[in-house]
């Protein structure tokens, strides 16, 4: 990934729009993030209310750094890589503006990932430093790979990785859980959605197998 690491950026109504719809369609990601748990104090005095989502304008900056973003990138395309036409990676529909503002928007339960985001991008650029003289967007795959693989699954980790990878596991979720919101993410999951059928045979039997169910209760 260039050093440079330009971009199109997402302009903020659709940000904040994919954002919120995140919040309330996906659920490995955090369901009580917007709005409860709120605490007015916790912000800068004039931020005001809720961003309204018929205008652009959003009552909070985004604040991660290019270096942030470009280890946001580089990770999120090794979490969600491209792997055809119809299943671009991860940056490709814009994760890392989706972090941004994920992590950027003062409701107490981002403001927890914040602190999770931000600290585990900082731990993943040293670890890259300490082991290779690079920062992570920097490295080629044999070397990620080696970092990743240590901090892939947290109860496998060594002792020295548990805090990297309770840093990937959050990364992971938001990764999973901001690009299986787009359209492309939906799409490539068969998620209908609603849409009109003409007819509707009912569940699929396998899936009433599994539940117990012998037929459909209506």
């Amino acid at each position: 990934m260039s050093e440079k690491f330009e971009y199109k950026r997402m302009d903020r109504r659709s940000a904040i729009n994919w954002m919120f719809a995140a919040t309330a369609t996906v659920h490995f990601l955090n369901s009580k993030a917007l709005g409860l748990g709120f605490n007015w104090e916790d912000v800068n005095k004039g931020y005001g209310p809720d961003p309204n989502l018929m205008t652009p304008e959003v009552p909070w900056e985004r604040i991660m750094t290019p270096k942030q973003l470009r280890t946001t990138a580089k990770l999120a395309d090794i979490t969600l890589p491209r792997t055809s036409v119809e299943s671009p990676s991860a940056t490709e529909v814009g994760v890392p503006d989706f972090f941004d503002e994920w992590i950027s928007a003062p409701y107490h339960a981002h403001q927890e990932d914040y602190k999770v985001i931000t600290e585990g991008l900082a731990w993943i650029d040293e670890e890259s430093q300490r082991r290779f003289g690079k920062d992570f967007h920097e490295l080629e795959e044999a070397d990620y790979t080696t970092i990743c693989n240590d901090i892939a699954y947290l109860p496998d980790a060594l002792p020295e990785f548990e805090e990297g990878a309770k840093f990937f596991s959050k990364f992971r979720s938001l990764t999973m859980g901001g690009y299986y919101s787009t359209n492309v993410g939906t799409k490539d999951i068969g998620y209908v959605g609603n849409a009109a059928l003409l007819t509707f045979g009912g569940p699929p039997r396998e899936v009433l197998k599994r539940l117990g169910i012998d037929k459909a209760p209506w």
